[in-house]
Formats: C-alpha cells, sequence, structure tokens
C-alpha cells in the first residue's frame, strides 16, 4: 500500500515512473528489478511449454481426424429436398391404387380378381427388379445407352448426384416411377392375358426395357440428354432432349409396350368392332373405374412437382402444380364435347381418359410453359385421346381402358408440345433455387424449331425402340404358351379360371354387362309388358 499511497495520498502516473527513476539508480533495486523481470519471464515459458505438452499429448490426434477427410457436396444431404422427395414419393406410389380401380372398373366383372392380383404382383415385382438392376440400369453412371454401378444398392452414394437429396430417397421416388410404367401396360391386356405371361413380360419391362432405354433421356451420361453438346449425337443441333417428370420415359414406354401386347395376344373373345357392326364391351363399374382416375390425378401431384426434387424451388413446385391441373382441366372438357359430338351422350369414360391424357401430356413440359399453354396443350390432349381410340378401333386393337391413346399418344403429343408452348422463361430446377440462365423457348414463343427438333428426335428414338423390343419379348413370351389363356379359360373368365374366386360371389352378373345385353333386357321387358297385358285382358273377359 506504501508503494502506492504515501502520506494517505494515491500517487499520479508522473510521481510513480519519478519513483521508479530514483529506485533505478540504487544497485539493490535493480537487482532486485532483475530478479522480478526473470521470474515472470520463465513463469510465462512454463505455461506456455505446459499449453503445448497438454495440446500435443490429447488433441493433436483429434484435430486431426476430424480436419483429414474432405467434405465434398455431394455427401451433405439435404433434410428439406429429402423429405419433399419422399412425400412426392409417397403420393406416386398411391397412383397404384387409382389404376388398380380404374382397370378393375373398366374390366369385365368376371376378370376383375385377375386385375388386382396383376396390379399388386407388379408392384412387388418391380420393386424387387429395381432394387437388384433397374435402378443401376437407368441411374448410374454407363457408356450413355445403359448405366453400370450401384447394383443391388451396393457402394452408393450418400446423395444422388447434385440433387442433395439422400440417395435412397431418390431410389424410392424412381421406383414409384417405374411401377407406373408396369402398370400402364397391363391395361391394355386384360381379359386375356394369363398370369404366367403377365409374370414374365413383367420382368422384361421393369428390369430392362423400362429402365435401359430410360436411361437415354434420364441417366446422368444418357445419349439423348446430352444430345446437342460438343462430343455427343447431333452436336450441331444446340438443344438435348427434355422430359421433366415423363410423359415419354413413363407414359409413352408404358404406352408402346401395351400397344405390342394388345396385338400380340389379340382381341378378346365376343369382342365385335365398329367396322364389324359391333361395339366395345361395356365396363362394369364406373363408379370404381372414375374415382380411380380421380385418384390417379392427386397422384399426379407427387408425379409432376416431386420431380424438382427440391422442395427450395417455391415457384417452379407452384407453376407446376397449377399447370398439371389446368391441363387436366381442359383435356377432360374437350374430351367430353368431342365425344359428343359423335355419340351424342355425355360419355363419363371418355371424360374420365381425357383428363388423364392432359395429365400425362403436361408431365413433360410442365416445368416450362405457361399456365395459357397448359390449357391449350391440354384441350388438344383431350381431342387426341378420342382420336386414339377410334384409330385403335379402326385398327381392331383391343385396349379395354384406353392405355395406348392415354399413355402413349398423349405421352407422344406432350412431349412435342414443349418445342411449341415453352414460354422462355424457365431453365432448370435446383437443389437451392432455380437456374434460369438458359431458358427453353418454343415455336409459338418466337424461340424457332429448335426445341421442337430435339423433342421430335428424343421421342421417335424412345418410342421406335420401344415398340421394337416391346414386340420382340410379346411375341417370345407367346412362343411359351402362357401370354394368353385357353379359348376354354378366357369363356370361363379370368378370375374363376386363373385365380379360382369371383370378386363378387354374392351377385349374379346380369347380361347387362355386354353391349348386345342391352338389346336382349329390352326385348325381354317387351315381351313381358305383353304377356301381363294379355294375361290381364284374359282376366277382364272372365
Amino acid at each position: 500500500m506504501s508503494a502506492i499511497v504515501q502520506g494517505g495520498k494515491k500517487l499520479s502516473f508522473s510521481e510513480k515512473f519519478s519513483r521508479f527513476r530514483v529506485r533505478m539508480r540504487d544497485p539493490e533495486w535493480r537487482r532486485y528489478a532483475k530478479t522480478v523481470f526473470a521470474g515472470k519471464a520463465i513463469g510465462l515459458a512454463l505455461v506456455l511449454l505446459i499449453m503445448a505438452a497438454v495440446s500435443g499429448l490429447f488433441f493433436a490426434h483429434v484435430y486431426a481426424d476430424t480436419a483429414a477427410p474432405e467434405v465434398k457436396a455431394a455427401d451433405v444431404v439435404n433434410p428439406v429436398n429429402t423429405a419433399w422427395t419422399l412425400v412426392a414419393a409417397f403420393l406416386v406410389f398411391g397412383m397404384q391404387v387409382g389404376f388398380t380401380m380404374l382397370e378393375a372398373g373398366f374390366c369385365r366383372s368376371r376378370e376383375t380378381v385377375n386385375v388386382l392380383m396383376e396390379c399388386v404382383v407388379d408392384t412387388c415385382l418391380c420393386g424387387v427388379l429395381f432394387y437388384a438392376i433397374g435402378f443401376a440400369f437407368m441411374f448410374s453412371h454407363g457408356n450413355g445407352f445403359i448405366g453400370y454401378h450401384w447394383f443391388f444398392l451396393q457402394n452408393a452414394p450418400a446423395t444422388y448426384e447434385t440433387t442433395g437429396v439422400a440417395f435412397l430417397a431418390v431410389w424410392i421416388f424412381q421406383f414409384a416411377f417405374a411401377d407406373t410404367c408396369s402398370t400402364i401396360t397391363s391395361g391394355a391386356m386384360i381379359g386375356r392375358t394369363g398370369f404366367v405371361g403377365d409374370l414374365l413380360y413383367s420382368v422384361a419391362v421393369s428390369g430392362f426395357i423400362y429402365p435401359i432405354i430410360g436411361h437415354w433421356a434420364w441417366g446422368p451420361d444418357g445419349w439423348l440428354a446430352n444430345m446437342g453438346s460438343d462430343g455427343n449425337f447431333f452436336p450441331s443441333l444446340g438443344m438435348g432432349f427434355h422430359d421433366f417428370a415423363g410423359s415419354t420415359v413413363v407414359h409413352t414406354i408404358g404406352g408402346f409396350i401395351a400397344l405390342a401386347g394388345s396385338i400380340v395376344l389379340g382381341p378378346r373373345l365376343g369382342r365385335k368392332f365398329k367396322r364389324d357392326g359391333g361395339a366395345p364391351m361395356l365396363p362394369h363399374d364406373l363408379t370404381i373405374a372414375v374415382s380411380g382416375g380421380l385418384i390417379l390425378w392427386f397422384g399426379w401431384y407427387g408425379f409432376n412437382p416431386g420431380s424438382t426434387l427440391s422442395a427450395m424451388d417455391f415457384e417452379g413446385i407452384g407453376r407446376v402444380a397449377t399447370n398439371t391441373t389446368l391441363a387436366a382441366c381442359a383435356a377432360g372438357l374437350t374430351a367430353m364435347f368431342w365425344a359428343y359430338m359423335s355419340s351424342k351422350k355425355w360419355d363419363a369414360g371418355f371424360t374420365t381418359n381425357g383428363f388423364l391424357a392432359g395429365l400425362v401430356a403436361i408431365t413433360c413440359p410442365c416445368y416450362w410453359v405457361s399456365p395459357t399453354g397448359a390449357i391449350l396443350l391440354g384441350g388438344v390432349a383431350g381431342v387426341v385421346v378420342v382420336l386414339g381410340v377410334e384409330l385403335l378401333e379402326w385398327l381392331r386393337i383391343d385396349d379395354p381402358i384406353g392405355a395406348v391413346p392415354v399413355h402413349g399418344f398423349a405421352g407422344i403429343w406432350g412431349t412435342l408440345s414443349l418445342g411449341l408452348f415453352a414460354c422462355g422463361k424457365y431453365g432448370a430446377t435446383g437443389p437451392i433455387s432455380p437456374d434460369n440462365s438458359a431458358p427453353l423457348k418454343g415455336l409459338f414463343y418466337g424461340g424457332g424449331l429448335q426445341v421442337l427438333k430435339a423433342q421430335a428426335i428424343g421421342s421417335a428414338c424412345i418410342t421406335l425402340a420401344t415398340f421394337a423390343v416391346s414386340l420382340a419379348v410379346m411375341y417370345a413370351v407367346n412362343a411359351t404358351g402362357t401370354l394368353r389363356v385357353s379359348e376354354e379359360g378366357e369363356l370361363y373368365g379370368l378370375d374363376l379360371h386363373e385365380h379360382g374366386i369371383s370378386a363378387y360371389p354374392e351377385y349374379v352378373i346380369s347380361s347387362l354387362a355386354m353391349p348386345q345385353g342391352m338389346v336382349d333386357q329390352h326385348a325381354m321387358a317387351e315381351k313381358q309388358a305383353v304377356t301381363t297385358g294379355a294375361l290381364s285382358g284374359s282376366a277382364a273377359h272372365r
């Protein structure tokens, strides 16, 4: 205290400095100061030495372990986008309920159980095949025509490519797409396909045809996706093939496999076409069929918006969902009115297939068109599906639910429509935000024919390849004798012949399930009325 205070007074800085100068003239004080300074320096050095020793002993190896691995962007899972992709996958898988109901409603009552079994087993088979080989063929790196990594989902990265979405979330999403393609195929072949034959061609569809041809457009190095760039196919075009959610990859492939199957199978027994004086066989339950169509519409909100694989593309998701809705609405109305002009009836079947055709058509261009463009292209799709049904009828091709016009023909139209209606504002979706630096612009928006040419080339290549390979597969399966049931089995009904049970065991199926049944029922009613009148007259006479 005496060093700081003298005579009860606190020393100022100048006074302290003066005192220090006086003391430093004293040799004894100088030795004292040197001793204190040396002690403090030694103490500080010891502290630093101890800190270094402890850090090296206990913390250096931890620091090395955490710093050595290089964290790549592809290893970082985006939880928001992964959750969005999973929700979309669940919606797309829910479409299987819609497909099952649609096919079951449009078929005859005696083959309903067969439809249920085919839809369920196709799903199970597709899941195993897509796990083992399908996803690898379609979405892994390869040579442009086929992928050859990740078989049985082995050695897969944390995320798929640059999406930031967990790898297995992408797998479950794409499995639902593959299942859709497989189910489309069975729709045109119901009523006369043997169950073993269905299993055989389904292996080809889910395991090979869909994933290999789909790789061309959706694979990371697919030759159609990279078309128009240096070192790839048709570099002078300067434009690759685009299919945002699958008008071609899912629907056209499924539709033309179905067409091949219908041709090889031939029509159902008793099917008499219009040009031969007949008419289509009536669906047995339109309530189920139309309800199934609406469930499909709901599932499409996972199909199209979910294909962004990004919940961060807020505007893109909203635009895609809106375009999906408007295209379906427009197509349902135009199909209804177009069918009315020839039949003078408001047809529920055509209206349902109409809005489904609009959904198929908008699936390819949904990200790049405006709402007005969606209405226009959807309206055309509604006409396309009615004309497609009439074309198959004229060609004597039996397609009980209209799978070929809805998915095959409308899929082609939707793919080409991108080259007409792409509005020139939108480029590509992204994990954080969209990239609109290179927007697609169609013919009607001043973009010329570039996009339309690329779409036509891609659609033609995939359609022709699918049809040719599918014909070969169907003929091969037919050669085994399993593709079509025997005449006795078909007349008996696939439900009882193949599965041993009817879908409606407590009900008697009337002749109204056949077109001529309406005539027979009417004649029967007239005969009954005449008989009743005669009996009444006889009683009155008596």
